[in-house]
């Protein structure tokens, strides 16, 4: 029987993740590929902020849980180590957190589309999520002036 390159090809972990260089760029691990981002443009994180804002003037007072809007890295499993925009865990799940990073699915990630992302986080992003038990998935488009929701029911 004939392998594909697909199928022989090692898939990247987060040990193959912590030698990627600091250069500024976004970088990820979707089921075991490599991914890059160019940094966010300004009015990206104009609307991150603005949604951080608003999420935790609802959260903190509550104290329902931990909002980070900054690169934090997010173990969802093996092969898949991601940087959303924003995430939200529960209160009686942050011990998920470590020094350094996300172990396990945020109960909310959020995603701002920009044009060099934007088949990944609809797409890759969202069937990764979805697979690895994310509860929700936000894709906000800022020039349509849209959120898709995206909630995994039933498990």
């Amino acid at each position: 029987m004939e392998r594909t390159v697909a199928e022989t090809a090692t898939k990247l972990t987060y040990e193959d993740y912590l030698l990627f260089p600091d250069d500024g760029l976004r970088h990820e691990i979707l089921d075991g590929e490599h991914y890059v981002s160019p940094a966010p443009n300004i009015r990206h994180q104009v609307v991150v902020m603005n949604l951080y804002r608003v999420l935790d003037a609802f959260i903190r007072p509550r104290r329902l849980g931990r909002l980070f809007c900054v690169a934090v890295d997010v173990l969802l499993a093996k092969h898949d180590i991601v940087v959303p925009d924003l995430i939200f865990v529960r209160a009686e799940r942050a011990a998920m957190f470590t020094p350094a990073n996300l172990q396990g699915s945020p109960d909310l990630a959020v995603e701002v589309l920009s044009p060099s992302g934007r088949k990944r986080d609809e797409v890759i992003k969202r069937d990764r999520y979805e697979e690895t038990g994310v509860a929700e998935y936000w894709l906000v488009d800022h020039e349509a002036e849209t959120v898709k929701v995206f909630r995994l029911e039933d498990g």
